[in-house]
C-alpha cells in the first residue's frame, strides 16, 4: 500500500489562509467561497483534543495521522483499521489516537463536521467520511461538498443549525490547523497514513505487519 506524501512546512497555516480568511460565513450559507489574499488571524487559545478510543490505560498506544481526503487513508481504513478495531480496540488491548491531517479545505471541513458531533459521535462520523470519501469529496464545487458533509452529519443526528455553527467557527478552524502543524512537525510526519506505536513511527503497512508490531509491544 502506498501513502500520500505531504510537506508540512509548506502546507500549514499559509496554505489554508484562503480558507480561514473567508470567515466561514459561506460554509453554512453558501455565499463566501471567494478566495482572498488576506492572511489568517492569529490562533486563539482553543484546545483541540485528540480523539481517542480503546483502553486509555493500555500500555500500548497506536496513533494514526490521516486525512479525510487521502485515498490511501480511506484504503487503510477499509483494509486495516476495521480489523484492528475488532481485534485490538474493541477488546481493550490498545489505546488508539486519531490525529487529523489537512491537505485541503475539504479535509478541514470534514474534520469540523466530525468534531461537531462530539467525542461520542466522532469515530462513527469518521467511518462514514472515509468509507464514502469518493462520494462526498468527488466534486470541484465547494458548496456541494458542504451539503454532502451536512448529509453525513444528519445521519449522525445533527441538525443544520448546529453544523452551521461548527463550520462557521473560524477560531476553531485556526486552532485545528495550528494543532495539526505543531503535532505533525513534532512527530516528523511526512505522509499519510503515518502510524506511531508507543512513539515509534511507521509508514503505511498491511494488517498482518501491524498486528505483529502490536503483539510484540503487548508482550513486553
Amino acid at each position: 500500500m502506498k501513502r500520500v506524501d505531504l510537506m508540512v512546512t509548506k502546507f500549514g497555516l499559509a496554505a489554508l489562509s484562503v480558507v480561514l480568511a473567508t470567515g466561514f460565513g459561506g460554509l453554512s450559507g453558501g455565499s463566501a467561497f471567494a478566495e482572498t489574499a488576506t492572511p489568517p488571524v492569529a490562533a486563539t487559545a482553543i484546545t483541540v483534543p485528540d480523539m481517542i478510543i480503546g483502553n486509555k490505560d493500555s500500555k500500548v498506544t497506536l496513533m494514526e495521522y490521516a486525512s479525510f481526503t487521502c485515498p490511501h487513508c480511506a484504503q487503510f481504513h477499509q483494509d486495516v483499521f476495521k480489523q484492528l478495531k475488532k481485534d485490538y480496540i474493541d477488546t481493550g488491548k490498545i489505546k488508539f489516537v486519531y490525529r487529523e491531517v489537512y491537505f485541503d479545505r475539504y479535509g478541514l471541513w470534514a474534520a469540523m463536521i466530525a468534531r461537531c458531533g462530539g467525542e461520542m459521535r466522532y469515530f462513527g462520523i469518521s467511518d462514514i467520511l472515509l468509507s464514502t470519501q469518493k462520494e462526498w469529496a468527488g466534486t470541484d464545487d465547494p458548496a456541494v461538498v458542504v451539503e454532502n458533509l451536512k448529509k453525513i452529519g444528519r445521519t449522525a443526528g445533527m441538525d443544520d443549525a448546529a453544523m452551521g455553527v461548527c463550520l462557521d467557527n473560524a477560531d476553531m478552524a485556526q486552532a485545528m490547523v495550528t494543532a495539526y502543524q505543531t503535532n505533525s512537525e513534532a512527530d516528523k510526519v511526512e505522509g499519510t497514513p503515518t502510524l506511531l506505536v508507543n512513539g515509534v513511527k511507521y509508514t503505511n503497512m498491511p494488517y498482518d505487519e501491524l498486528k505483529a508490531i502490536l503483539d510484540a509491544e503487548l508482550a513486553k
